[in-house]
């Protein structure tokens, strides 16, 4: 069993900045791409920022692109995520996963078939 730990989640303002971390302590990253995913009670989780396992793949939707940015630090086993000029609808329990496939190419729309899920980081943007 993989464990996935996220942190950096908190209470901001409209406009301010966060940076999600998220670690997989025991088991490395490098060969696998990762993903940040948001839920909200009452809606389905989404991803909000995905990555292949190289990092030559992202993929951010296009209501959070510009102000998201996923990178992998394979060197300090550490996916981020930064969030930039956060709104109240960013608002939401972020979730860390790790692929299970190995070296997955592309990663369209953070479409993982199955994938390992860390606890969450609540985010919480006031307007």
């Amino acid at each position: 069993q993989v464990q996935v730990a996220e942190s950096g989640g908190g209470l901001v303002q409209a406009g301010e900045s966060l940076r999600l971390s998220c670690t997989t302590p025991g088991s490395s990253i490098d060969d696998y791409a990762m993903g940040w995913f948001r839920h909200v009670p009452g809606q389905v989780r989404e991803g909000r920022a995905c990555i292949d396992w190289n990092g030559r793949s992202t993929y951010i939707p296009d209501d959070v692109k510009g102000r998201f940015t996923v990178t992998k630090d394979n060197a300090n086993n550490t996916l981020y995520l930064q969030m930039n000029d956060l709104k109240p609808d960013d608002t939401g329990m972020y979730f860390c996963a790790r692929d299970r496939k190995f070296r997955r190419v592309g990663v369209r729309r953070c479409s993982f078939e199955s994938v390992y899920w860390g606890q969450g980081t609540q985010v919480t943007v006031s307007s």
